[in-house]
């Protein structure tokens, strides 16, 4: 049991130690994530889309 509380300390003392991002970061990096998904999923759309009407045009 010794083990599990010290264990729950250096945790504590570890997370103080953390610098964690502000709202703007957050916000930003949510903004890139979200950009970024979205070309993404367009340019697969687009791939699926071409080699859905090529499969199409040689069947």
């Amino acid at each position: 049991m010794k083990k599990v509380i010290q264990f729950i300390k250096e945790s504590r003392a570890e997370l103080k130690k953390v610098v964690w991002p502000g709202r703007d970061d957050v916000i930003s990096s949510v903004k890139v994530v979200l950009l970024s998904t979205l070309v993404i999923a367009a340019i697969l759309g687009l791939i699926d889309f071409l080699l859905h009407m090529g499969v199409q045009w040689i069947f």
